[in-house]
């Protein structure tokens, strides 16, 4: 197996690509803290959190502060927003891009968001999700309606912020398919030669 020096990580990626989940699983492996963004983004009843809030609440996330032991030095964030990418972004070594076919991320967030809505599973602070709400394809409040707006868009815009002078220091892990990304998980082990 091989050795990831890396220690500061960013997974990104269209709603449903599973970031979060890739990247809880990274932080796992790697013994480093994960940082879901949404997670410090909504507040009850989904009503986002003040601008400097969130900034404030995801600068004190990567500064190291939450680190669960000493030798825990290093983060994964999960997440794309823009309001908070030149705080995580230059801090960051890697950026792992989940960049998947629609039709799979279509299929991972209706079948998510039927689990969600059926087992009821709470999300960020009390929330979870309506699955009517979604259905409603015209609101800004769908997720489909989100998915719809922003997979194509994220495919122009990622390469493009990757080639910014001020992002030339991140090395791109670039996923075309979940399969890729499950074999790399299996490829390396963590430099403090702890993990099985």
């Amino acid at each position: 197996m091989k050795l990831f020096p890396y220690r500061r990580i960013v997974v990104v990626g269209t709603t449903s690509s599973g970031k979060s989940t890739l990247a809880e699983q990274l932080a796992k492996k790697l013994g480093l803290d994960f940082i879901e963004l949404d997670a410090l983004y909504w507040e009850p009843n989904w009503q986002g959190a003040n601008v400097e809030v969130f900034r404030k609440r995801v600068e004190t996330a990567t500064s190291g502060q939450r680190g669960k032991s000493e030798d825990s030095s290093g983060w994964v964030v999960a997440g794309n927003y823009r309001k908070v990418r030149d705080l995580i972004w230059p801090k960051a070594q890697v950026v792992i891009w989940l960049d998947y076919p629609f039709f799979i991320v279509f299929w991972r967030m209706l079948t998510r968001t039927i689990r969600r809505a059926v087992t009821r599973e709470e999300l960020w602070n009390g929330n979870r999700e309506a699955f009517w709400v979604h259905l409603k394809l015209w609101s800004e409040d769908s997720l489909f309606n989100w998915l719809f707006k922003t997979y194509w868009r994220r495919k122009r815009e990622t390469p493009t912020l990757l080639n910014l002078p001020e992002h030339r220091h991140l090395k791109l892990i670039h996923f075309k398919h979940p399969r890729e990304a499950e074999k790399w998980m299996l490829s390396f082990s963590d430099p403090r030669g702890d993990l099985s």
